[in-house]
Formats: C-alpha cells, structure tokens, sequence
C-alpha cells in the first residue's frame, strides 16, 4: 500500500513537471511564443531526527524520518504565482500521517497592497505558523501554534500542518520612501475542517492578522479566529465552536532573532482525532477538557559565528485547559550548526515540567539533520 501511494505520488510530480515545462515553451493560440508559464522550479527538503525521552513510562530512542517534502511552483502569466506541495513520508494509517497534498494554491500577485490566494495552504495565524520548518529554528513548533493553529489541533482535527482550504487577501500598505511597507494585513474565508476535507457544517472559519513593522526587522502583530470544526454524527451534524486570538512580537536584525507569541482560545474539542476511514461518525465532545485553552512562547537566536553557529533558547509554555494546574512547559536550549547552504545540523537539550503526569519532569535531547535543494 505504501509502495503504491509512494509510486502514485511521484507520477504526479513527473506529469506536473513535465507540462509546466511545455507550457513554458509552446506557442499559445497562434501567438508569438508567448509565454504563459514560467519555467517551473522544483524543490524540497529532508529533515532526519534522533530523540531521546526518558519521561517514565514512555521512555523512547529512536531515529526518524521527521519530514519529507517535493514541491513545484512557478508562475502564470507573470502575476499569478502556483504552488503545489507534497509530504510523501509516513504510514498509510490515518489522513493526517499518510503521504498527502500539504499545499496547493494559486496567488495574483500583481499588486503589493492586494493579493489573492485561493486553494490550500496556510492559515493566516500567528508569526510562526507559515514559517519554513527548518527556519522556524527550534525541533518543533511552539506548544501552543501546534495545538491552536491547526498542526494537531485540540478541537480533533486531523494533522494540518497549519493548514486549510479556501480564500485570502493580503498585502503591504503605508510604504516608506525605501520601499519599506510599514503594515500588512491578511485575511481569509477558510472551510474550518483541515486539509484535503471539504466543508461539513457549511460555515466558514474567518481569520485574520495585521501588524505594524515601525522600523526594519520588527513586526508587532494581532491575530483572530473565528467559526467552528464539525462531524457527522450518528443524531445529525454536530460542530464546535472556535473562537481564537493571538498577539505577536517578532525582531529579526544581523542575524539575532527574537519571537514571542500568546494564543488564547474558547471552545470544547472532540474526544478522539479524526480519522477518515473509521471516525466518521465519532461526535463525542471532551467536556472533561473544558473549553478554554492558551500558550505562551518567548524564544531568542544568537549568532556566534555569523550565518555558521548559532545558540538557542526557548520558553515554551501551553495550558490545554487555561489552568496552572494542567500546564506542560518546556525549557529548551540549543545549537545549530550550517556546514554549507542548505545543510545543517541542530541539537537541543529541553527539560519538561508536565503538570499533568504523576511525575512532572522529565528530559528531552533531539538531534535532527537536514538538507533542502
């Protein structure tokens, strides 16, 4: 099964590559060559993993295929820009680990202040969620974009990778005599079930950001999310309220960086993930988690050799029911090391205080390799 997924997924790549590239270069409608695509770029990136955990009872150490990703993209007729993504490792078990499309959109591009972007690809929500995975900087998104922003969302929606279907507007506005823009805004109209799922309740996810960038490197941003995630149930359809908000702080200059996020959301969540083959119809809200959740990150990168050898830290705090009580934090440190372009090494030492265990504490080392082209 896996072999034919894998086998499927690459006759996609080929056949995509394949016509962008005639496009590219045949004549359209008796024109002179004009060139409706451009020539497509492809690309993608490994990212290999080794972890250690000694939480007991749960004690773990293992190598892993972290992530594997094949994309192409390009342009039409210079002002639309396309992108589709593919995540090919994982099992064939369930929709959100099995090879799958991650994005596929389109975006007119032609006006700085006004962009729209239809298909699926990433929520308009928070600073760290559209981040690159290796650029992100640490060995997983924050605690509280993971489950608050559609990674492996506390509602039971099926790994997204912070992602969904449907329409955006964005742009820059309130531009300096550089060229800086001085705000951005984004917005879009979303199905609220995840990727590759169509709509279930026929109500929209709305959600949106805008920040203020007052001098170079810094963005100081407000998010908000609105609309309900829902299943067909065995009395009819049953949806769940989501109700988020996010305040963001973002500096980035010679080549230090420091983010912090707070994410605070209402609304209860289903008891078991989604899964396409058999939860269909699995509709049983966890009440017993409550309907209220937040998280909290503030992380900083120095560099000690420019562009070569950073050091890291991380305080990464996430309440899946806003109380101290069931809080899980994280206290990260790490290094990361690019031996050339494109290729680099990090490792982290982080140690967990999870409130909700009989034993608190635990420690975590994780390794990961990785390389895009």
């Amino acid at each position: 099964m896996i072999i034919c997924k894998m086998m499927e997924y690459r006759r996609l790549y080929i056949y995509a590559l394949i016509a962008s590239c005639l496009f590219a270069t045949a004549d359209v409608c008796g024109q002179d060559k004009a060139k409706v695509f451009d020539k497509p770029k492809f690309s993608g990136y490994v990212i290999g993993q080794y972890q250690y955990n000694d939480q007991s009872g749960a004690e773990s150490n293992s190598f892993n295929l972290r992530m594997i990703r094949l994309s192409i993209d390009g342009r039409i007729l210079g002002d639309f820009a396309y992108k589709v993504q593919g995540q090919i490792n994982g099992s064939t078990s369930t929709l959100g680990e099995s090879p799958r499309v991650v994005d596929a959109f389109i975006e007119w591009q032609k006006l700085s202040f006004l962009k729209i972007k239809a298909g699926q690809f990433k929520r308009p929500f928070t600073f760290e969620n559209p981040m690159h995975p290796i650029d992100q900087g640490f060995m997983g998104y924050s605690q509280n974009v993971s489950k608050l922003a559609g990674f492996n969302d506390r509602v039971g929606e099926h790994a997204s990778n912070g992602r969904d279907i449907g329409v955006q507007l964005q742009g820059d506005v309130f531009k300096t005599a550089s060229g800086r823009a001085l705000l951005h805004y984004q917005v879009g109209v979303f199905n609220g079930q995840g990727i590759n799922t169509k709509d279930v309740d026929n109500q929209k996810d709305v959600i949106g950001g805008l920040w203020v960038m007052p001098v170079q490197g810094l963005r100081i941003g407000a998010f908000g999310w609105t609309g309900s995630y829902a299943r067909k149930g065995s009395d009819g359809i049953k949806s769940l309220d989501k109700n988020r908000y996010a305040i963001s702080g973002e500096y980035v200059f010679d080549d230090w960086t420091f983010r912090s996020e707070y994410i605070h959301s209402t609304g209860y969540g289903f008891a078991s993930v989604y899964n396409q083959a058999s939860d269909l119809k699995v509709d049983d809200v966890n009440v017993d988690a409550g309907n209220k959740a937040d998280g909290f990150y503030a992380l900083a990168i120095a560099p000690v050799i420019k562009k070569k050898l950073h050091v890291k830290a991380r305080y990464d705090l996430y309440r899946p029911q806003a109380e101290w009580g069931t809080s899980k934090t994280f206290y990260e440190l790490g290094i990361d090391y690019v031996f050339v372009k494109n290729l680099q090494v990090n490792l982290e030492y982080a140690f967990v205080n999870d409130r909700s265990l009989a034993k608190h504490n635990y420690s975590m080392i994780d390794t990961q390799l990785s390389f895009r082209f």
